[in-house]
């Protein structure tokens, strides 16, 4: 059987806009998990799952993927075997949604997932690659370019063999990176990373994003893109590479800010405060997870 598997905080209007489409005509059990954000939403979330015969897990906010890995669990309570994970802002058609199920099916060691166009019909995702000399990320790889580096979890497709070998997603990260830090893991693990350039999706891009009240994007948003940076150098990366990344962090942390434009800064200072925590947070991260490699290290050689 197969499973369709969201993730829900603050979006309830999405899922009935976007998950209703995708499921409709799919023979597949959807699993809604609700990360709070509060009671009024979470009752929401539940009208929106009972009245399409959906399953909700109801979850503390603690990150993206802690709230996919509870879903993939109900899943394969359920009987499931292969995982759609999806965005709530992603319009995918039912017959793409197919498509990925089985190309997962086909390969139980892949991961796989489409071409994303934004709503205008430009590209927004092809295929990751990751510079691990400065720590930026492309998303945007030429059809016959190179294998990619790692996929978004925007929309993601996997056999439950290949779930087994990888754990699910890192708890480490909250939100932002842990995608990348998956794809890495896979590609360990034996897996392998496939874009189906003949399957897109539509990414309603911020939809999930904004601060509440707002025309922005959250303060999560930036203070987790930074974070989630340096906490992947921390765990992927050797000393010398974790140490380059962390003197680019102002610069990357910089460039993330600017992705929702200077106007913004002219009406409130937060996205340069949550950039600026994400960054030490991040760098308290690595600097902790260093202490606990030496800590290991030196007792292995007591």
């Amino acid at each position: 059987m197969d499973a369709l598997v969201v993730v829900n905080h603050r979006s309830h209007a999405l899922l009935e806009r976007f998950l209703a489409a995708t499921a409709h005509g799919l023979d597949a059990c959807v699993v809604v998990v609700d990360n709070f954000s509060t009671d009024e939403e979470r009752d929401a979330a539940r009208r929106v799952a009972d009245s399409h015969g959906w399953e909700l897990v109801t979850a503390a906010n603690d990150g993206f993927g802690a709230g996919v890995n509870r879903g993939v669990a109900r899943a394969r309570e359920l009987g499931c075997d292969a995982f759609l994970v999806v965005n709530p802002d992603l319009e995918l058609d039912p017959a793409t949604a197919r498509g990925l199920l089985d190309a997962a099916r086909r390969d139980p060691l892949a991961l796989v997932g489409p071409r994303i166009l934004r709503p205008d019909g430009s590209v927004w995702f092809a295929g990751g690659a990751l510079d691990t000399a400065t720590g930026r990320t492309r998303t945007r790889l030429d059809l016959v370019g190179p294998t990619p580096q790692w996929l978004t979890g925007a929309c993601l497709a996997l056999h439950d063999e290949l779930w087994g070998r990888v754990g699910g997603f890192s708890d480490a990260y909250f939100m932002y990176w842990e995608d990348i830090d998956l794809s890495v893991r896979v590609r360990a693990a034996g897996g392998r990373l496939v874009v189906e350039h003949g399957l897109t999706a539509v990414h309603d891009v911020g939809g999930t994003q904004e601060q509440a009240g707002t025309r922005r994007k959250s303060d999560l948003y930036y203070r987790h893109n930074c974070r989630g940076r340096l906490v992947f150098a921390a765990r992927n990366l050797d000393r010398p590479a974790v140490r380059s990344w962390a003197l680019r962090s102002v610069g990357y942390a910089r460039q993330v800010v600017l992705r929702g434009g200077r106007r913004q800064l002219l009406r409130s200072p937060g996205p340069v405060w949550a950039a600026a925590r994400g960054t030490a947070e991040g760098l308290w991260y690595a600097r902790r997870d260093r202490r606990d490699r030496l800590r290991e290290d030196q007792g292995a050689t007591a």
